[in-house]
């Protein structure tokens, strides 16, 4: 079943009335006219539901007592899958407390006998609020969508030397979403790592040149200074009320702490680092791995699949390297649509300098 959100010119809407009365739903159709809405009428719960299931409606109006579905059946089947409002109306009001039926989330609630001209103000009143409801929810996403793409340039400035950068840091939230989905995390969880884990790498924003483009092999002072990035990542996000802002710290952080509590900065193992962090580090390795860097040329997919497979238990955590073997090809296809994948030659192929540090950081 679908939700719908429709805007109507000021005046007019579309009216659904359900009432198994003949004679009511006749003055519905002639006083919604006069009104200026669009009404269609339905006899029972069940014909409603078949009209509701390829038509939008901006309010439905229905009456409890009726054969079959009653209207509180009714009511709570739309404002479960639907999007319309619901006015309850009825005429055995002791049956029914008017807080019962605003409860189920009923926008309103009218007893019989009433007059036709309550009813359009009621409307009037119902149709009001859902178009405020539907300009501050237009108003939130154009904020979140600001919102995100300060954080996306954010990102970009830390990592502009970078050619592949921006598409980079999108897979990174496509890998990272697609990890949480199989491991049946919660919608919330899944589009927050999807926006977070693009800033994973944040800090590098801290670190010189030299060491960033550098092709050769780190000596061990500059990989100290490497690992830096994690803190200053972490307190570039720090202090943040926004739980995505949240996240992302503790994936800045994290995200190069291994399994085996070999890793960095706090040597933290198993599930104690976070399940972000541990999704954000199979999904980083990866695309690293797979990708040109200043320093390597990218790996053949195949050699990919046996150093992530082989470092189960060790650099990456078990159950989620398991999700990632069996979704190899899915992570293939997303590094595949957003630009060329090299074609390397197993034959040909040479590790560079840095292989050891790049495969364990």
């Amino acid at each position: 079943m679908r939700k719908n959100y429709k805007n109507h010119s000021p005046g007019k809407a579309h009216i659904l009335i359900v009432d198994d009365d003949p004679a009511i739903l006749s003055m519905f159709q002639s006083a919604m006219k006069v009104a200026g809405h669009n009404c269609t009428v339905a006899h029972d719960g069940k014909f409603a539901l078949s009209l509701l299931s390829h038509t939008s409606f901006d309010v439905v109006i229905t009456d409890i007592n009726m054969p079959e579905m009653n209207g509180i059946e009714l009511a709570t089947q739309i404002l479960t899958h639907f999007s319309s409002d619901v006015i309850v109306m009825t005429g055995q009001a002791r049956g029914y407390h008017y807080d019962e039926i605003i409860k189920i989330g009923a926008s309103d609630f009218v007893e019989k006998p009433f007059s036709i001209q309550e009813i359009i103000l009621r409307i009037r009143r119902v149709l009001r609020e859902r178009r405020l409801k539907e300009e501050a929810k237009n108003s939130h996403e154009e904020l979140k969508q600001a919102y995100l793409d300060s954080i996306h340039r954010l990102v970009m400035a830390s990592e502009f030397k970078d050619e592949d950068t921006g598409d980079h840091i999108v897979r990174i939230g496509e890998y990272s979403s697609l990890i949480s989905r199989q491991l049946n995390q919660s919608d919330h969880f899944i589009e927050t790592i999807g926006y977070a884990a693009p800033m994973h790498d944040v800090g590098k924003i801290g670190l010189p040149d030299k060491i960033l483009l550098k092709p050769g092999k780190l000596s061990q002072e500059e990989f100290n200074a490497v690992k830096r990035h994690t803190i200053i990542g972490a307190e570039l996000l720090s202090k943040s009320k926004s739980k995505i802002l949240q996240m992302a710290m503790e994936i800045a952080l994290n995200h190069h702490e291994k399994f085996n509590g070999k890793g960095y900065l706090n040597g933290l193992s198993g599930e104690k680092i976070p399940l972000s962090g541990r999704v954000v580090a199979i999904a980083d390795t990866f695309d690293a791995l797979i990708s040109k860097r200043p320093y390597k040329d990218p790996y053949p997919p195949e050699m990919v699949y046996d150093i992530i497979r082989r470092e189960k238990g060790a650099h990456f955590d078990p159950d989620i390297t398991d999700i990632f073997l069996k979704n190899f090809d899915s992570f293939v296809k997303i590094r595949k649509d957003s630009g060329s994948l090299a074609v390397v030659n197993l034959n040909t192929f040479k590790l560079s300098e840095r292989d050891e540090i790049s495969i364990q950081t």
